[in-house]
């Protein structure tokens, strides 16, 4: 065994990041709650690569044997970073901002009853917009209209996306090319198919 190869400099990556992301927080003052949830998050984000770094090796010797074997740290994928970060969001804690103490500014969880978010956790001040609802003050289109899968329980689900308000459904005629063929040279010829489909859209 032997640590060899190059590994990432995450800590480069973290100092850069700290001067590059943070300085506009830092800017506004630390009095801003908005800038102290932003380097919160900031930090939180910092944390879920330094986290999950791992260990990348590879064998040497004659026809792959590993008798020397070098080792890197390397930084997780990006889509690996993406669903930790989604999972935090999702587990994410509503705060306030509190003054502790003389002068010191902190952001503690708005419902008493819920622990303590710690530096790895995500937190934000206002919650979400119901996008269920039409509201074009804040950009919100909701879900009427919106044509959605019966039988899904994702996201693309009527139960999901119609918001508890049901759907109607109702039957459609569906013009497709059908039967293509490809004729010498050089052209496709296709006929066209009528196909009943159901459909489904939000109320």
């Amino acid at each position: 065994f032997q640590w060899s190869g190059c590994s990432d400099n995450i800590a480069y990556g973290v100092a850069f990041s700290q001067s590059f992301v943070d300085v506009r927080e830092r800017s506004k003052g630390a009095a801003s709650n908005r800038a102290l949830m932003n380097l919160h998050n900031n930090e939180a984000g910092r944390k879920a690569i330094l986290n999950h770094m791992r260990v990348e090796c590879k064998c040497h010797g004659v026809s792959g044997s590993c008798e020397v074997k070098t080792c890197w740290k390397a930084m997780p994928p990006f889509r690996k970073v993406g669903h930790v970060l989604k999972e935090k969001f999702d587990g994410a804690t509503e705060v306030e901002q509190r003054k502790v103490g003389s002068s010191a500014k902190v952001l503690v969880p708005k419902n008493s009853q819920f622990k303590p978010h710690t530096d790895e956790d995500l937190v934000y001040l206002e919650p979400s917009p119901d996008f269920c609802d039409h509201d074009l003050r804040n950009g919100l289109l909701g879900t009427h209209g919106r044509s959605c899968n019966k039988t899904s329980k994702a996201i693309d689900g009527c139960e999901l996306m119609c918001c508890g308000r049901g759907f109607h459904t109702e039957e459609v005629d569906l013009v497709e090319r059908c039967s293509c063929k490809f004729h010498w040279c050089c052209f496709v010829k296709c006929k066209q198919c009528h196909r009943v489909v159901e459909m489904h859209t939000c109320r």
